[in-house]
């Protein structure tokens, strides 16, 4: 019997993440040609064995949406699908992603256009120290899928942080997540149907633009300033478009790295609550700001407005874990819509995150990462400004800066030859819905993988 019974629960954790694989393939997390992580490392990642991981990847291989290919190991397939055909919405939202795939696939020395930190100034530092802990032995009851909501006492932490920035909220206010792209999905297709309206940043962030056309909504930019988002375009396009949502991101703007002022964060929320939007407030670089910055969800309390985190950029984008933060009753919705799609998020990831908060080591990491943050934006932007680049606006707090591009640079074109030198630059056009937008005349900068001497060689050589 115990032998049966084993069977059955190895067979219902291939399933698992066999959908969970699915699902990010479908919604274009995983677009095609990307590469799957290894069976060791997926295994790691899904916290189940190798086996179940080969298992898993097998019935993908059969069923079309992977190949594997000899010395790289599994890759999504270019159908992403066994159909004959793809839905037009489904070919927007991928072809949105897949913009920047072929340079990311490529291999480059210098990643200026890379949304993340080096892996030295965040998981090689503070991860792989804590890592050990997961194997401690945690009791059989914690194998288990758990509650929907979440690891209750890293949702009960993330309360108090909250608290911290001057959000009043409680465990019932929080729901984990699998990172900050899975608490977007969660939210369009819980208050989204086919044919609403969304308005978003403009220029944005780009894979949001991809989930909303694979929802088959229509995204409507709204012009974003250094101090934040155009107080009057959002009231003009909140009058005559009546969107549902506002998804938008006030601290460290990716891609322009400006943060929004507190005037204009007042006359986002009053036009808000005339026309009924919801705001959602992506959120990454919340726990990098010593004192409460100009939060939306600050000012509203989480009444109208729903805040989403992640630790993807201060601790690793591999742990996927984030959370959503928002009204008791908008919080069980996402409940139960995660219980049916996801069932749960990964309790060992939550633990782990736990674990290393409790103890003070990631509230001295945090202190490192922002001075390491600070210190390379000011390099950068001393390095720019002597050689008379104009940059979008100033340090918002995160790893992003905005350069204009002179009149006559193609970004495109820009980022082609950059990768010749094995730079990686993310063109502004990416992140525009309208690429006649003058803003797409730009480029995006990390300034945590900026300050390099070759990166600037090459930008006096094609910008002057």
């Amino acid at each position: 019997m115990a032998a049966s019974g084993e069977r059955q629960g190895a067979v219902t954790l291939v399933e698992n993440v066999t959908a969970r694989l699915i699902e990010q393939i479908q919604s274009g997390d995983r677009v095609p040609g990307s590469k799957l992580p290894s069976i060791r490392n997926a295994a790691r990642e899904y916290a189940v064995s190798k086996n179940t991981i080969v298992e898993a990847y097998e019935r993908l291989a059969a069923a079309g949406y992977i190949v594997s290919k000899p010395r790289s190991g599994f890759v999504v397939a270019k159908s992403a699908q066994p159909t004959a055909g793809r839905p037009k919405h489904l070919s927007e939202a991928v072809d949105i992603v897949s913009l920047l795939n072929a340079q990311l696939e490529e291999s480059f020395e210098i990643r200026v256009g890379d949304g993340r930190p080096p892996a030295s100034w965040t998981e090689e530092s503070e991860i792989r120290r804590h890592l050990g802990l997961v194997g401690r032995g945690p009791s059989s009851s914690t194998d288990g899928y758990g509650s929907a909501w979440g690891f209750p006492p890293l949702r009960q932490q993330i309360a108090r942080r909250l608290e911290k920035q001057h959000i009043q909220a409680s465990e019932k206010n929080i729901i984990l997540t699998f990172g900050a792209n899975h608490a977007l999905d969660l939210v369009i297709r819980a208050f989204l149907t086919p044919g609403d309206v969304v308005l978003v940043d403009e220029p944005g962030y780009y894979p949001l633009f991809a989930k909303l056309k694979l929802a088959q909504v229509r995204v409507v930019g709204v012009r974003r300033l250094p101090d934040g988002p155009d107080a009057e375009d959002f009231a003009g396009k909140a009058a005559t478009e009546r969107p549902k949502l506002f998804i938008t991101q006030s601290i460290g703007h990716n891609p322009t790295g400006g943060s929004i002022s507190l005037s204009v964060a007042h006359s986002i929320l009053t036009v808000a609550a005339r026309h009924n939007v919801t705001i959602v407030e992506d959120d990454p670089f919340a726990d990098l700001s010593p004192t409460p910055p100009n939060r939306l969800a600050t000012l509203d309390q989480l009444n109208h407005v729903i805040s989403i985190g992640t630790f993807s950029k201060t601790l690793s984008a591999s742990l996927r874990s984030g959370h959503i933060a928002g009204h008791a009753d908008k919080i069980a919705a996402l409940a139960e819509l995660k219980m049916l799609t996801t069932v749960n998020s990964s309790g060992h990831v939550e633990r782990l995150l736990h674990r290393v908060a409790s103890d003070g080591h990631y509230d001295r990491h945090l202190k490192r990462l922002g001075q390491r943050i600070e210190a390379a934006a000011n390099r950068v932007h001393g390095a720019l400004a002597r050689s008379g680049h104009s940059i979008f606006s100033g340090n918002g707090g995160g790893y992003y800066l905005y350069l204009m591009l002179p009149q006559g640079i193609n970004d495109i074109e820009l980022a082609r030859l950059g990768a010749q030198k094995g730079i990686f630059i993310a063109p502004g056009s990416v992140f525009c819905l309208n690429k006649q937008n003058p803003m797409a005349a730009g480029i995006r900068i990390n300034v945590a993988r900026a300050d390099e001497d070759r990166f600037f060689d090459f930008l006096l050589r094609k910008l002057s």
